[in-house]
């Protein structure tokens, strides 16, 4: 009996504590469908994995009494108990529709969204797939109060406006770094792929403490993938009705501690349409590549090691149907067109001590050979930037944030803008901008439901002089399910003109500077409500956000003194942008989730009239009502998900010339969008629909697009009004109705 008792507990030792293999699938439990790249984690230990593409993963205990912890963004964290069972499929409740995850750009450093004392928006690639685009600029459209504006029915070329204020207010970033400002703000937003894309952060509203010049109207944070945490091997292959083609490939691999990640995006139009027959093409022809690649290096202590380059190759032209680059740069026919070669290196390393200590570096060189017409517009932007910070827990109150940045600006053009102020001088002179600066910022958990968050930062301009920038927050979070956020923060902008407005470029305009123009300063504050309301059916999340910014030191182009000429000056007086944003999201107990955002805004401008009296002007672009709505069903069994999109716009001002005959207002109108997402295997989907389901395109986008070099737009015969070439008049892509088809694989292990 005794040996037969010894042998009993030898078996179930063996049983307790052997090496055993656990598999599941991580689901969403209002859907079914599986949650990829969840965090798997033994309770007690480091020790852990992650889900694969599918929602699949492994683990290997030594202990089936042991749980496992399970997390992802968006979702609550459950922790399960294996006991005996080696199949254990898990299934995780949805917090939220926009993401519960940990953000970076509010505060500069990791915290959890929710904790998080700045309203930060999280957008992670599965929502941007609702409505699959070729790049970064297009994905943005379907995001409350952020809007790609095409700045010229020509080249098509845009910026992106965040609470109707323009592109050279929004600073985008790429794992924190200031990579695409400036000259590329308006030409380099198209070369981001996708594929390389983690989630994006949005900051709306200044945030020129932390981040310098530049972000004043917001912040758009792309955080890039881990190497360590991306897909072995991916590819996305997309094209629509009207010949566009896109591609993206994203592969990675491990030499001993370091993980590679390379990304590849190809995208080509070559399919010229005139649909509106006005002569010119609808849509701007591109021949696009994008290479990105990064490296990090697993360290003692999880410290940070990684370097990411990436390179952008671009040829692009619109114009009369008949052009081809044999008329590049004459007045015979006209055509726009725009060669782009950019390459960016980005940089992060931990020091190797006890204190969290970060340093981060990039450089970016954008070179541009471009004719409007028979004007040619030839530049070279070069930005180098370098910032070290202390990340420092003083005590369990206090976390203190304390930086030193350098960023160094070279640019150089063909334009009166860099030519030397000496009148008797004609020389080229490059503006070289050096702007030092340091920041300090401390957030301080009064308690488990307050929190302050103190910031200042100053820089230092050669031209300008001292600049400071401060900025407060507090949070109040009386229970889980409700959260009030208050802020007031400054920003400011030092001049970078031929950043300003597009026109500029385009050669249908002369530019004017009226006067020495000054640095731009605003002033904002906004008052954000989050409310959650978890049900045993459904759970809705209400994210409401008041804001207000008030501008001095406007710069702005005059287009209406004279129709041939932008006169640039700083506004003698001020301006506003001011608004209520309300985003909502509903997830059902049905396969069905429901996201809905609305934005009103009035952004407007108070200028001198020359008597001392202010005139107040609508902002150009910027419409009082807009939103947007997701609506997603997924029938489980079948593997199928059917996503409909829209954005909407109200009427917004145009540019119109003197005694045009084109409405001032733009109208009412949605641009929908229909997909299906069908998946046929393990690693591969296929997914089709409809873009711009309503056929909507602008009337009259182009005037006298019949005479382009304005040859006749003296005779007063056959232009009586003196109407000139202008492509400015913008509000909506010339895209009509077109039908879309692509496929994804994935490889995850």
């Amino acid at each position: 009996m005794k040996y037969f008792c010894l042998i009993a507990f030898l078996i179930c030792s063996v049983n307790g504590y052997a090496q055993v293999n656990v598999t599941g699938v991580v689901k969403d439990a209002q859907t079914s469908s599986p949650v990829p790249f969840a965090n798997v984690v033994i309770e007690g230990t480091q020790i852990g994995t992650h889900t694969d593409n599918n929602g699949t993963y492994s683990i290997t205990l030594d202990d089936l009494s042991k749980r496992l912890i399970v997390s992802y963004i968006g979702y609550a964290t459950d922790t399960v108990e294996v006991r005996k069972k080696l199949k254990v499929d898990i299934y995780l409740r949805p917090t939220s529709g926009n993401m519960e995850e940990v953000v970076v750009t509010g505060t500069m450093k990791a915290v959890s969204r929710s904790a998080s004392p700045i309203p930060v928006e999280v957008y992670t690639p599965q929502y941007f797939k609702k409505n699959p685009t070729p790049n970064l600029f297009d994905a943005l459209e379907i995001v409350n109060g952020v809007r790609p504006q095409i700045n010229c029915n020509v080249c098509n070329t845009g910026d992106i406006h965040i609470n109707g204020m323009e592109g050279p207010y929004t600073m985008i970033l790429i794992d924190g770094m200031p990579i695409v400002s400036g000259l590329a703000t308006v030409y380099g937003l198209s070369g981001i792929p996708n594929s390389i894309v983690e989630r994006m952060e949005i900051v709306k509203g200044p945030a020129s403490s932390l981040y310098g010049s530049e972000a004043m109207g917001g912040v758009i944070n792309v955080i890039t993938k881990s190497p360590d945490r991306a897909p072995v091997f991916s590819v996305d292959v997309m094209g629509t009705s009207w010949h566009e083609y896109n591609t993206d490939v994203a592969g990675k691999f491990r030499l001993g501690k370091v993980n590679n990640l390379t990304g590849v995006n190809y995208f080509n139009y070559n399919t010229p349409y005139d649909k509106n027959n006005d002569g010119f093409t609808d849509l701007t022809l591109q021949n696009r590549v994008s290479v990105f690649n990064k490296l990090s290096v697993e360290r003692k202590n999880d410290r940070v090691a990684s370097v990411a380059v990436r390179y952008v190759y671009e040829d692009r032209w619109g114009g009369e149907m008949n052009w081809t680059k044999d008329w590049r740069g004459t007045d015979s026919i006209y055509g726009e067109s725009i060669y782009t070669k950019r390459w960016e290196l980005i940089g992060m390393y931990q020091l190797p001590v006890k204190e969290r200590i970060i340093t981060q570096f990039s450089y970016n060189n954008h070179d541009q050979d471009s004719y409007y017409g028979d004007v040619p517009y030839f530049a070279n932007q070069q930005v180098a930037f370098a910032q070290a910070y202390w990340d420092k827990k003083l005590n369990i109150s206090h976390n203190l944030l304390l930086g030193t940045s350098y960023r160094y600006t070279y640019y150089d053009d063909n334009t009166p803008g860099t030519t030397s102020a000496d009148t008797s001088n004609s020389e080229n002179k490059p503006a070289v901008t050096p702007l030092p600066g340091a920041y300090i910022q401390d957030e301080w958990n009064v308690n488990s439901k307050n929190t302050v968050l103190l910031g200042y930062r100053y820089d230092y301009d050669k031209h300008h002089g001292s600049i400071h920038s401060p900025r407060m927050a507090y949070k109040f979070s009386p229970n889980r399910n409700n959260t009030l956020r208050a802020s007031f923060g400054t920003g400011y902008r030092v001049v970078n003109l031929f950043t300003e407005d597009h026109a500029a470029l385009t050669g249908a305009r002369e530019v004017m500077i009226a006067e020495q123009l000054n640095p731009e300063r605003s002033y904002n504050s906004n008052l954000n409500y989050v409310l959650k309301i978890p049900a045993r059916k459904f759970f809705v999340n209400i994210d409401a956000t008041v804001f207000y910014s008030y501008f001095t030191n406007k710069i702005v182009g005059d287009f209406d003194t004279d129709p041939n000429k932008i006169i640039y000056d700083n506004l003698k007086g001020n301006a506003v942008s001011q608004g209520i944003s309300v985003n909502t999201d509903v997830v059902l107990n049905e396969p069905l989730k429901i996201s809905m955002g609305v934005t009103y805004m009035d952004v407007y401008l108070n200028e001198d009239d020359g008597t001392g009296a202010l005139q107040r002007t609508q902002q150009l672009y910027a419409p009082k009502w807009s939103g947007n709505f997701i609506v997603s069903y997924t029938f489980p069994r079948r593997l199928l998900t059917i996503d409909l999109t829209a954005k909407w716009n109200g009427p917004m001002r145009l540019p119109v010339l003197q005694n045009d005959y084109r409405p001032e207002y733009s109208p009412f109108y949605t641009i929908a969008n229909l997909q299906a997402t069908k998946k046929l295997t393990k690693n591969f989907e296929v997914y089709g629909g409809v873009k711009n389901l309503f056929d909507f395109v602008p009337k009259n986008p182009i005037i006298r697009s019949f005479d382009p070099f304005d040859k006749y737009a003296d005779d007063p015969v056959s232009n009586p009004h003196g109407y000139t070439f202008d492509p400015s008049y913008n509000y909506a892509s010339l895209q009509g109705a077109r039908g879309f088809l692509g496929i994804r694989y994935t490889i995850d292990k």
